[in-house]
């Protein structure tokens, strides 16, 4: 039970009522955890959360010892948040199964992992950052070449290069347009499918079979693969999770009265491959609406008093500056270089467009600095990976992850990379795909500064609350 009693550790209940519903193979519906905003609780469409299945189960090597929970956890909205993963690592004195060198460690060469202290120093991104090491190989016909890695870890291969990455939710499923940050989980460079609307959901069940697949090979260093049965259970376990804030500790309930935030109101929620897409992309032709969020409303307001009343003023402000504050979009590979327009008058829908949700409706990953070495954002932490353009002028770019370019091989993918679904943000810190923003004012203050937007600090503090509750 040790991998289960941590991963209830995050629990609103602790102690014997937490561990009684451990040792009783599932959670009920709406179960909550606490987290730094407040409450984050999971909805299952099943009726309860089963504990019991494969994703809880060791499908790898006995010595690894990992399950699918071991980094999908439903106090982190089935993520990790590093602030747990940190308190892991003390609690078990960096013996828990998601420190192993495979993928947990910075580096997996020239690593001392059999003192506390050797352990500290070898998971300090897992621990600090909550990120997994990726190694990918450069893909067969790339348009680049690897100059130089700068890897302060170790890891300074040019043929395969480690990427430093956080896990991605295993709950909110239905509405990916992609998996993975890179899309390598649905690309027919990896023989799996891009998510379309005419083939969809029947390409999302098969290329989260083939993620399943992957991560238990890799992850969890298993020598075979699950079977077909596993591997449907596990599908069917995450596809049934809906999970969000419920709860904000100042505002109270996010789905009383006339509101709809909180996990249940997700199960209903419309969605299709396209939905409210800002490029013409909607199968239906129906145009692009901004006003993306419609969780809060006056009423909601109006029904609190107090601290709570000013606390749900300043969400729904949130809102509305989230969906009506104007962005000059610049520099975006993916969205200007796409349309051929240097600018794009947009708002934060532009590039999260599915209703109540934020993700993209569309597979459409992006470039927007994240991973730029002189960008907005601190990443001395990670490697520096120089490339060169193998024609036309041989260009030269600098940067801390090639993303979705390591799967396509294109010049132009270099950086790209796709944007989460927003719900269940206060359980999950660090943010963005290298955990280069501690909080949600980093992430606020990184688009402030990325696109000149000139936010004033009372905006900047309703849209922090704002994703705190969703």
């Amino acid at each position: 039970m040790l991998n289960l009693r941590i991963w209830l550790q995050g629990g609103l209940l602790l102690g014997a009522v937490t561990v009684a519903l451990a040792d009783s193979g599932f959670l009920p519906n709406l179960f909550p955890f606490q987290d730094p905003s407040g409450k984050v609780e999971t909805f299952s469409t099943t009726g309860k959360v089963d504990l019991t299945g494969p994703f809880f189960q060791i499908l790898g090597s006995r010595e690894n010892g990992r399950s699918c929970a071991s980094c999908h956890q439903a106090s982190d909205a089935w993520s990790v948040s590093a602030a747990h993963v940190a308190q892991r690592f003390e609690d078990t004195q960096g013996m828990d199964p998601i420190f192993r060198p495979n993928d947990g460690s910075n580096c997996d060469h020239n690593i001392d992992v059999s003192t506390l202290e050797g352990r500290r120093q070898a998971y300090s991104l897992l621990i600090s950052r909550g990120l997994i090491r990726i190694d990918l190989p450069i893909p067969d016909g790339a348009e680049f070449e690897v100059v130089s890695v700068s890897n302060p870890y170790g890891c300074n291969e040019t043929s395969t290069l480690s990427m430093y990455r956080r896990p991605l939710p295993s709950a909110n499923l239905r509405f990916l347009s992609t998996l993975m940050w890179d899309g390598r989980e649905s690309s027919t460079q990896t023989g799996t499918t891009p998510i379309a609307f005419a083939t969809n959901p029947a390409d999302l069940l098969s290329n989260l079979k083939h993620q399943s697949v992957d991560a238990t090979t890799g992850h969890a260093q298993a020598t075979t693969k699950p079977s077909a049965d596993q591997q449907q259970q596990i599908v069917a376990f995450e596809m049934a999770l809906s999970t969000a804030q419920d709860f904000d500790s100042v505002a109270g309930s996010l789905g009383s009265n006339t509101a709809s935030g909180g996990p249940t109101a997700l199960v209903d929620q419309p969605f299709f491959i396209g939905i409210n897409d800002p490029l013409g992309l909607n199968p239906f032709k129906t145009p692009f609406n901004p006003t993306v969020f419609t969780l809060f409303n006056n009423s909601w307001v109006n029904a609190a008093s107090g601290a709570a009343r000013e606390r749900r003023a300043s969400i729904l402000r949130g809102q509305t500056l989230f969906n009506s504050k104007p962005i000059n979009i610049t520099g975006v590979g993916g969205l200007n270089d796409a349309t051929g327009l240097p600018v794009i008058k947009g708002t934060c829908g532009t590039c999260h467009d599915s209703p109540n949700v934020g993700n993209h409706s569309v597979s459409a990953p992006l470039n927007i600095g994240v991973s730029d070495v002189n960008g907005p954002l601190d990443v001395k932490y990670l490697p520096v990976i120089t490339l060169r353009q193998k024609k036309h002028g041989h260009d030269v770019i600098a940067t801390t992850d090639p993303g979705r370019a390591l799967i396509t091989g294109k010049w132009a993918d270099i950086g790209k990379l796709k944007g989460p679904v927003l719900r269940a943000l206060a359980a999950r810190a660090p943010y963005f795909h290298n955990g280069s923003a501690a909080d949600l004012k980093q992430v606020i203050d990184f688009y402030n500064v990325r696109f000149a937007m000139g936010l004033t600090d009372a905006e900047k503090t309703d849209l922090v609350n704002f994703l705190n509750a969703l």
